[in-house]
């Protein structure tokens, strides 16, 4: 499905569930189950909505929670403060996969499947220490490799259709960078600046990418997702959010034609919260394009 021309305005986003989320993050459409996953990284849940019903499962996950991906029917990888875990969604019960962080003023934040099945995952100081961070791979030998090193604050990744090359965000840089990406062994080449935020419009957080090869980007502190051509860094599309921390968005359910987004109370002043009482929760919109399917950790 084609994007929409960029001067026609999108719908209007949809509140979808009041879960008032400390920090919600890590969205993705599980199509095992045809729900969609995200996190509560402070308020450490997981959380399973099914927008056929409405009903969203939460399960505690004992420490604070970076990211989630499918990994087989009834079951996902979590990577926990306290480690890479698989977690049995039937039952809630976790298995540790690796430990592989020993600072305590260190935890995992965003993360992702490449298409081969290896997980890669980021961390972030409590404190954003700048140059603090990693991006990991964690692939089917259940070792942690670092990719890159001496990052701020890890977040949104996403992979071209043609397996060639990786998007990626170290949310300060207010950057999205492009990396050659090797399908084979998932060494990454040749990093460049794909394209630039303004600090004006927020910081870039999460992002996913649609059909069309275009990415679609939660600003925090923003109050939107805005979806840019990588090719030109053209800005498409702006999606107003009704709460200034837009933190993650997913597309999902039938055709995934439905972009959910998660948001966060974290950070925001009493009289923030008073101004935007929704922050916390889960919006979707429809804006005329479609998603790829999420990959799955393989191992």
């Amino acid at each position: 499905m084609a994007a929409l021309p960029g001067p026609l305005p999108l719908p209007p986003v949809e509140h979808l569930l009041p879960a008032q989320a400390e920090l919600g993050e890590g969205a993705i459409w599980n199509p095992d189950d045809e729900r969609l996953y995200w996190v509560d990284i402070e308020g450490m849940v997981l959380h399973i909505f099914d927008p056929a019903t409405n009903y969203d499962r939460q399960l505690p996950t004992g420490s604070r929670v970076g990211t989630v991906v499918p990994a087989g029917p009834g079951y996902v990888v979590l990577a926990l403060q306290s480690g890479i875990h698989r977690l049995n969604t039937r039952t809630g019960e976790l298995t540790l996969l690796g430990r592989p962080l020993t600072d305590p003023a260190i935890r995992f934040n965003d993360g992702k499947c490449d298409p081969a099945g290896r997980l890669w995952v980021g961390t972030m100081a409590l404190d954003t220490q700048a140059g603090a961070a990693t991006l990991y791979r964690f692939g089917a030998d259940h070792q942690l490799r670092p990719v890159l090193r001496h990052v701020t604050i890890s977040n949104g990744l996403v992979w071209t259709a043609d397996q060639r090359i990786m998007y990626y965000v170290d949310t300060p840089t207010q950057t999205v960078q492009a990396f050659d990406y090797d399908h084979a062994s998932g060494h990454l080449r040749n990093g460049r600046p794909a394209l630039r935020i303004p600090a004006a419009d927020g910081a870039p957080d999460g992002m996913t990418i649609d059909a069309a090869g275009h990415l679609w980007i939660a600003l925090w502190g923003g109050g939107q997702v805005v979806c840019y051509d990588p090719a030109t860094a053209e800005r498409l599309h702006t999606i107003p959010v009704p709460a200034p921390n837009t933190a993650s968005c997913a597309f999902g359910g039938p055709g995934l034609l439905t972009l959910y987004i998660t948001t966060a109370r974290h950070g925001l002043t009493p009289e923030q919260l008073r101004q935007y009482p929704r922050s916390g929760d889960l919006f979707a919109v429809r804006p005329g394009v479609a998603g790829v399917p999420a990959n799955g950790f393989r191992g």
